[in-house]
């Protein structure tokens, strides 16, 4: 949500200075070219901004062995938007979901209000930069006092309500109910209950219910790994699969999440992980925005069996091309 509400102010500051393209990275490419695509983005860095999302799409999409395109901008790089194009070509690994659901449950009205003026204060402390946030205790907990009230209200209303909660997640036409509740099912007392209901979201059709899923679960995977007493399991199989997805979100928010699973070096997820996604990794481990790259160079190290130091001073050092050229390799042989 954090990224969300950024992006959307930053989106308003941007819209009114012309923005232009900084950076342009590409996924998804396995046999069209990098400079094929480029030709038909008619888009180069320093350019403006396409004024039309679709139309570029469409011309992509032209493109021999192309079957789908989508093009993301995301704020900021150099002064300018990060645009993220990506590709899914014929016979390439594809990220499924569920059909949209059909019944016409919803929130109740109550709940619907207080999580929308916690959005408001939250946005609030968004544009004064007071809204860091901790993950320890399984969910997040703003430094603002505003929104820290609210998250602190959300223990006890996602408690008190699971089951309706838990319903709008998995039935509800609405998205943006369904939204809603993948947020407050993160607060849920019962860890485990969540964790489920948050692993079935992994598959819903709107990226931002997936999205919002993910980061709730990063939460609870960050008090698993501080509390191995409570022997909670996150599967690492959906957020695997979604490395491959079009959409750019479900692969940055899924390397962010796999990178907390995989800290105790767990064998069996890191070679799922090389078996089903590492042509993935390595091209995300070079998109040159380093802090989107950066996850997905950490899941290469742990999967090449570096130590986390080595990990860290390689990238430091700019010699995350050794790492990621020696995967790259791997890759080749098995294939």
């Amino acid at each position: 949500m954090r990224l969300v509400l950024l992006c959307l102010l930053t989106g308003q500051f941007l819209a009114a200075q012309a923005p232009r393209v900084s950076v342009i990275e590409f996924y998804g490419l396995r046999q069209v070219s990098e400079a094929r695509l480029r030709q038909a983005l008619e888009v180069k860095e320093g350019d403006p901004l396409p004024p039309s999302k679709a139309a570029v799409e469409e011309r992509l999409e032209k493109v021999d062995e192309v079957v789908l395109a989508r093009l993301e901008a995301v704020c900021c790089e150099a002064g300018g938007a990060i645009l993220f194009l990506g590709i899914e070509e014929k016979g390439a690994p594809h990220f499924d979901v569920r059909p949209e659901p059909a019944s016409s449950i919803v929130l109740p009205e109550d709940l619907v209000a207080t999580y929308r003026a916690f959005l408001d204060r939250y946005q609030e402390s968004a544009t004064s930069g007071e809204d860091r946030e901790s993950l320890v205790r399984g969910y997040a907990l703003s430094a603002d006092p505003g929104v820290r009230g609210y998250q602190e209200r959300f223990v006890a209303l996602a408690g008190q309500r699971f089951e309706i909660v838990r319903r709008v997640l998995r039935e509800s036409v609405d998205a943006e109910n369904r939204a809603i509740a993948a947020y407050l099912i993160g607060y849920a007392p019962d860890r485990q209950a969540a964790v489920e209901a948050l692993q079935y979201a992994l598959q819903d059709p709107e990226p931002a219910v997936r999205h919002t899923a993910m980061r709730a679960l990063a939460a609870i995977a960050v008090f698993a790994s501080k509390n191995p007493d409570a022997a909670l399991r996150i599967s690492p199989t959906w957020p695997t699969e979604m490395l491959n997805s079009i959409v750019w979100g479900d692969r940055t928010q899924a390397a962010n999440l796999l990178e907390i699973l995989t800290e105790d070096r767990d064998a069996r997820s890191l070679d799922q992980i090389r078996e089903r996604a590492l042509a993935s990794l390595v091209e995300m481990a070079r998109w040159k925005s380093l802090s989107h790259a950066l996850p997905a160079y950490v899941l290469l190290g742990r999967i090449a069996g570096l130590p986390e130091d080595q990990i860290q001073e390689t990238w430091s050092k700019g010699e995350r091309e050794r790492v990621i050229s020696e995967q790259a390799s791997r890759l080749r042989r098995r294939n």
